[in-house]
């Protein structure tokens, strides 16, 4: 029996060794961080910032890939089928909790990523153009109500929290709106600025636009107003109680190393106290929202149950 021990001892010894050398050697290829939006928007300019910053930590460059569509889960899905090995991370929005409850999936978001680290979260609002006579909130609502399905509205796709959360807000004012998705913010702020749709619902990607004096903010969803938009209401504020906000953050394949993810996430941690990161965040008057890897894995779990409600409230969740 001391014998079994204490080979059992040297064999859990040697794994530990392994993977130990396993941290210290990683990176030893550049590393993929795969985002749910395109090019140009406000996830795509604040990440390649933190990927910048980490590849310089990590001394291997963090290559920023965009897989826009399918309400942001494409990279989460993208982590199915890659190695678990570091070299493919994807960000992690919220929608992401939300898909076992509108779509068939043959894996499981809660079991089958490991979770590294949350990096921020988006802070939302609603625009219209600023020749819109929509002027306030008092005024969108005054006119979907009385041209039912008429008011459009873009949001970053389907199933999005801009997007449900709208429908949501048109569920307790008992308004029926239109809602046109899009593949993300980039593509969202062209439209409305092109006067194809009436308003937008998004991150505040929307504040250059709002800034250069072309967007007209008519209210955001966050607990208090934004500092930047100090003049726009929220929603609580309009007699909605509601605040929405949505953290996302970093994860890997199901079975990544613990020593790995360790590695990543400290060095991502680092990155996300540099000023440049700071800097571009605060451009959408977003600020690093830091959960560990324990704790981002327990929001992940809190959050997917949260979000089987709001699906099931919206009517929107898949036949059982």
């Amino acid at each position: 029996m001391q014998r079994r021990q204490l080979l059992q001892a040297a064999a859990a010894g040697a794994a530990t060794a392994a993977l130990g050398a396993q941290a210290q050697s990683f990176p030893s290829k550049p590393i993929k961080l795969v985002i749910a939006f395109p090019a140009g928007g406000p996830t795509d300019i604040t990440m390649r910032a933190l990927a910048d910053s980490a590849g310089k930590i990590l001394g291997q460059s963090v290559i920023v890939e965009n897989k826009p569509g399918a309400g942001g889960t494409l990279p989460a899905q993208n982590l199915q089928a890659s190695a678990p090995d570091g070299y493919t991370l994807a960000q992690i929005p919220l929608g992401v909790f939300r898909l076992p409850y509108t779509t068939k999936l043959t894996w499981d978001p809660i079991k089958d990523i490991s979770y590294v680290l949350n990096v921020t979260g988006y802070a939302f609002g609603l625009v219209v153009p600023a020749d819109s006579p929509l002027r306030t909130w008092t005024h969108f609502v005054a006119w979907a109500k009385a041209n039912p399905g008429k008011l459009s509205y873009g949001s970053t796709g389907t199933m999005t929290s801009p997007h449900l959360t709208m429908e949501l807000i048109a569920q307790k004012l008992g308004l029926e709106l239109l809602h046109v998705p899009y593949k993300g913010s980039a593509d969202l702020m062209q439209s409305i600025l092109g006067g194809n749709i009436m308003a937008a619902a998004d991150s505040t990607g929307f504040a250059p636009q709002v800034e250069a004096g072309k967007l007209r903010v008519l209210n955001t969803w966050g607990a208090e107003r934004l500092a930047k938009f100090p003049e726009a209401p929220t929603l609580k504020e309009l007699g909605l109680d509601l605040v929405q906000n949505s953290p996302f953050g970093i994860g890997a394949p199901k079975g990544t190393p613990d020593a790995v993810v360790k590695r990543l996430h400290d060095a991502f941690k680092q990155a996300m106290e540099q000023e440049s990161y700071k800097t571009a965040l605060a451009r959408y008057d977003m600020v690093p929202m830091y959960m560990s890897t324990q704790g981002y894995k327990k929001f992940a779990a809190d959050t997917f149950e949260r979000e089987r409600a709001l699906v099931e409230k919206l009517g929107l969740a898949k036949p059982s």
